[in-house]
């Protein structure tokens, strides 16, 4: 079934190398990137209004329901009456699946296409991204490998598993961040299976729609400060009610969700692990470190048409880019 959610994200590869766009006509596609904090939501819903056409989309996190404070979820007032997909479509239990979203991204899309929209890819998951608007295939499992290297993570903890990565592919343990347990085991679970790079699963750019990539670009000190009070605002709109809501309904038990920046850090404060402020502070520091990973993912595609997030005439500019509203 087609997940179509009008009621309402960290990369597992490195970033790619880019490759010139194909030049064969396909159906047209926009993407809005670049790291959390720009305004990629407020830009990418002003492009689907002007356009006629529906926001998809591609932050992996915001396919959780019920995370919507600490991923900075549009709400539907914010939403002003564009269709949002592929938002509140997964259990908090759920662990994410990049091959699961990409079939239903991709239905998502060729159903708009079909009936006249445009669709709008607004996210900052680098390979959540790739994964619609790129031929990509996903390396299945193995569940006797990916079983012991749980058995080794939870014996042993990150540190040796991503020095292992580091040795067999120091691309895949640069993107990955060393506390990132799940990721490191699937770098080293697919390098195990395919006998190949982590990396070079993830080919050069073959698109499979005729895609026009949107970067918001944003000063590395002004994203601090927008991420520092973005951080600061979700706990006074009430992060960590909202995760104690969602601790009631399984997030401690889920691979992926109990893992996102801001609620793994309440989680520990709710367990006295951690205090507010330590927590708060936890919280952006690792956006920070996670920023800069995302920049460098997009910046490494040299299909990406970088826009400053201040420049008055932003949506004019990027509707240039586009290639003009209702094209």
């Amino acid at each position: 079934m087609r997940p179509h959610s009008h009621a309402a994200g960290p990369a597992d590869h490195a970033a790619p190398d880019a490759a010139p766009p194909s030049p064969t006509a396909r159906p047209r596609v926009v993407a809005v990137v670049g790291p959390t904090a720009a305004g990629k939501s407020e830009l990418g819903v002003a492009l689907a209004r002007a356009l006629g056409g529906d926001v998809v989309n591609t932050d992996s996190m915001q396919l959780y329901r019920g995370m919507d404070i600490g991923t900075a979820k549009l709400t539907v007032a914010e939403r002003g009456g564009v269709p949002h997909h592929l938002l509140d479509v997964w259990d908090v239990t759920r662990t994410a699946s990049v091959a699961e979203y990409q079939h239903d991204a991709r239905a998502v899309v060729d159903d708009l296409l079909a009936a006249g929209r445009t669709p709008v890819l607004v996210g900052g998951s680098g390979l959540y991204v790739r994964a619609v608007v790129d031929d990509l295939e996903f390396p299945g499992t193995d569940p006797d490998v990916r079983a012991r290297l749980e058995r080794e993570l939870e014996a042993d903890g990150t540190g040796p598993l991503h020095a292992r990565l580091a040795s067999l592919d120091p691309a895949a343990a640069a993107a990955i961040l060393p506390s990132n347990g799940r990721r490191i085991v699937r770098a080293l679970e697919v390098i195990e299976i395919t006998g190949r790079p982590f990396t070079a699963t993830l080919p050069g750019p073959v698109p499979v729609y005729d895609c026009v990539q949107i970067g918001v670009d944003v000063p590395r000190p002004v994203l601090d400060t927008r991420i520092d009070a973005r951080v600061e605002r979700m706990w006074r709109d009430g992060l960590v009610d909202e995760v104690r809501t969602l601790e009631k309904q399984g997030l401690r038990d889920g691979l992926t969700a109990s893992r996102a920046l801001g609620y793994a850090q309440v989680l520990k404060q709710l367990t006295g692990e951690l205090g507010e402020a330590d927590a708060k502070q936890e919280t952006a520091r690792a956006t920070r470190r996670f920023a800069r990973r995302q920049d460098t993912w997009f910046r490494r595609d040299t299909r990406v048409r970088w826009l400053a997030y201040d420049r008055e005439d932003l949506l004019e500019e990027a509707l240039r880019q586009v290639g003009g509203a209702g094209e």
